[in-house]
């Protein structure tokens, strides 16, 4: 199966051809700038969205209290092990 595309030539003449060039300058600007505005309407909204979620979230949360010993609750407990790079772990 052979598939061929339309044969598409330029134009000899040259201010067809000066226009082509600007008229497809233009477009590359206008997807630039139609780029640009889409990304700062993202990083716009992403931010407001980031302080719109601190600011629920910082007054939705009741102040840390202190657990049956005694510990803030930013405590974390549990047991660890330390490794040592010069030796191997077997567990």
């Amino acid at each position: 199966m052979y598939v061929s595309m339309p044969n598409m030539r330029r134009s000899r003449h040259p201010l067809v051809r000066a226009l082509s060039l600007l008229l497809g300058l233009a477009l590359i600007g206008l997807m630039l700038v139609f780029g640009l505005m889409v990304a700062g309407v993202l990083l716009l909204g992403g931010g407001l969205l980031l302080i719109w979620r601190q600011w629920t979230h910082r007054h939705h949360v009741k102040p840390a209290a202190a657990d049956q010993a005694g510990h803030p609750s930013e405590v974390l407990e549990g047991e660890f092990v330390v490794i040592r790079h010069d030796r191997t772990v077997t567990h």
